[in-house]
C-alpha cells in the first residue's frame, strides 16, 4: 500500500524524527520482509537502532547502506526534506536553492545532494513506452555559428520518444546519443521502445531498419531536417525541456551531467499529472533504496582539472 503525505503538515508530522524516517525506508527497503543483500536470507535481528545482522550469514547492513544515502553523515530527516522540497518544485531546483532552504554549509554539499537524487530518478527495471510513439532529435544548445540540423558541433543531440496519447502526451524517453547514425538512433529506440509498437518518425535515414528491429515503422514528415517543423509531441517536449532548463538551470548545462537533467525531466514530466506532489517524494524514496550509491570521485569523474564544456540556451 502506497503511503505518503499529501501535505507539508502531514510530511512534518511523519518525519519528525530520524526513527520515522528509517522506518520508513525500511518498508520502503524491505517491504515483505528483510532481505540480505549479501546471501539473500530474509531473517535479521537489529543490533542498534539502525543496524541490522543477518541470521544467515551474520553480514551486518543499515537500512542506508548501498542506497542514495550510503556514508551520509546528515540526517535523515534533512535528507527527507531535501526530497520533500526537491519534488514539490513543479519547475525543478537548483543546488543554490537547496543550500539556501536547508541551510546546507556549501554550495557543494547540495550539488552532490541533487545529483545523487537525479541518479534515483530512474526507476531500476522501468517498462518501455508502447503503442503509438513519436521519435525524432532535438539539439540541446544556443544558435551557434556553423553547419545547422543534424551533425552540428558544439551541441548535445537527443533522441525523444513520445507515446502518442491524442489529444496529450503520454510517457516520455530522453537519451543523449552521440550523432545520427542508425546505430545511435537504433539503439536508443530499442532501449526506449518495446518491440511492436508502431514508430513515427522523419525521412532520415537512420530510422530505415527500424522495421527489420521488429517494429512498425512509419514516416510522417519526409523532410528530414531539423527545424521549427518537427513532429508535433516531439516538438512540444523539446520545446518544454528547453524552457525548463533556461528557467531552472538558467541555460547553463554542464555536457557531463546532462544525461542526469534529462532523467530528472523525464522523472516530472511523467508525473506531471500526480494529485500530489507527495506521490512523487514517494516515488523517488522508493528508487533511493534500489539504486547503487556514487561517491563524490565518481561523479566528477572526467571533470575536475578541466574546464567543464557548458550550453548557453
Amino acid at each position: 500500500m502506497e503511503n505518503y503525505p499529501k501535505t507539508l503538515l502531514e510530511f512534518e508530522a511523519m518525519f519528525s524524527t530520524e526513527k520515522n524516517c528509517r522506518d520508513y525506508l525500511y518498508q520502503l527497503r524491505w517491504p515483505n520482509s528483510f532481505c540480505c543483500p549479501r546471501c539473500g536470507y530474509e531473517k535479521a535481528w537489529p543490533v542498534s537502532t539502525d543496524l541490522f545482522q543477518c541470521a544467515g550469514c551474520n553480514h551486518k547492513v543499515s537500512v542506508i547502506s548501498g542506497t542514495v544515502f550510503h556514508g551520509t553523515h546528515k540526517p535523515l530527516t534533512l535528507w527527507f526534506r531535501a526530497i520533500w522540497w526537491l519534488t514539490s518544485q513543479k519547475n525543478g531546483a537548483s543546488a543554490l536553492g537547496l543550500k539556501r532552504i536547508l541551510g546546507l554549509g556549501s554550495y557543494q554539499t547540495a550539488w552532490v545532494w541533487l545529483h545523487k537524487l537525479r541518479r534515483a530518478m530512474v526507476t531500476p527495471g522501468r517498462n518501455r513506452l508502447s503503442g503509438t510513439i513519436e521519435v525524432d532529435e532535438s539539439y540541446i544548445g544556443g544558435k551557434r555559428p556553423g553547419k545547422r540540423g543534424r551533425g552540428a558541433e558544439g551541441k548535445s543531440l537527443v533522441v525523444i520518444a513520445a507515446e502518442v496519447k491524442s489529444p496529450r502526451i503520454g510517457r516520455i524517453r530522453l537519451q543523449r546519443v552521440s550523432d545520427a547514425s542508425a546505430t545511435s538512433l537504433e539503439e536508443a529506440v530499442q532501449r526506449a521502445v518495446d518491440q511492436g509498437s508502431i514508430i513515427q518518425t522523419d525521412g532520415w535515414n537512420g530510422y530505415s531498419h527500424l522495421e527489420s528491429l521488429g517494429y512498425i515503422h512509419k514516416i510522417v514528415r519526409k523532410d528530414a531536417e531539423i527545424g521549427d517543423n518537427l513532429l508535433p509531441y516531439c516538438h512540444r517536449v523539446a520545446a518544454l525541456l528547453k524552457r525548463w532548463l533556461m528557467g531552472t538551470h538558467q541555460g547553463a548545462v554542464s555536457h557531463e551531467h546532462l544525461d542526469y537533467y534529462l532523467d530528472e525531466f523525464t522523472f516530472r514530466f511523467n508525473r506531471r499529472t500526480s494529485k500530489h506532489r507527495g506521490k512523487l517524494f514517494f516515488r523517488l524514496l522508493q528508487n533511493a533504496v534500489r539504486v547503487d550509491p556514487v561517491p563524490f570521485k565518481e561523479m566528477v569523474k572526467g571533470v575536475r582539472g578541466q574546464k567543464s564544456r557548458k550550453y548557453y540556451m
